[in-house]
C-alpha cells in the first residue's frame, strides 16, 4: 500500500493529504480515545510526520493538548476531528475515518484492557501499548 490519499474535515474547510503507506493501522480502546472520538473505539493510521501535510485551511486547525502524548487535532469551524500528533512516537495519528479512500488494514489493538467493546477478529490484543513505545507489550485475551 503506497500512494497518496486525501481528506477533510466534516464540513472541507480543512484538507489534508497522506503520502506513502502508513507505519501502522488498528485500533485504539483507551478512554481518551474513546471520549474524543464520541465512539466506544477509535481506528487510527500513523504516519511519519513527513508524510501527512494540510493542503488547505491551515488556518482552521486547531489543536487540543490534554496530554504530552496525544495533540489532537481539528478543524476550528466545524469541529471535525483530523489527526492527532504523538511527540513522543514521532507518528501522526491520521484517524482513518479522515481518509475514506486509505484502505484501513488494523494489525493490531492498543489498549484494550479499557475496553467497552470486545472486538474478536484474531488480531493481537495490547494491554497497553507495544513495548517499543512504551507500553508493556503485554497481550490480553480477546
Amino acid at each position: 500500500m503506497s500512494g497518496s490519499y486525501k481528506g477533510a474535515c466534516f464540513c472541507g474547510a480543512v484538507e489534508i493529504e497522506v503520502t506513502g503507506a502508513p507505519n501502522a493501522m488498528g485500533y485504539c480502546h483507551c478512554r481518551s480515545c474513546r471520549s474524543w472520538s464520541g465512539g466506544p473505539v477509535n481506528a487510527f493510521s500513523l504516519w511519519s510526520p513527513d508524510a501527512v501535510k494540510v493542503t488547505k485551511g491551515a488556518e482552521h486547525v486547531a489543536t487540543f493538548a490534554k496530554t504530552e502524548m496525544s495533540h489532537r487535532q481539528f478543524c476550528s469551524k466545524c469541529g471535525g476531528h483530523l489527526m492527532a500528533q504523538h511527540p513522543p512516537l514521532q507518528m501522526v495519528d491520521v484517524f482513518a475515518a479522515t481518509i475514506p479512500d486509505l484502505a484501513f488494514q488494523p494489525a493490531v489493538h492498543v489498549d484494550y484492557g479499557e475496553t467497552v467493546l470486545r472486538m474478536k477478529d484474531g488480531l493481537p490484543k495490547l494491554k497497553d501499548f507495544p513495548a517499543e513505545f512504551g507500553g508493556s507489550g503485554e497481550m490480553v485475551p480477546e
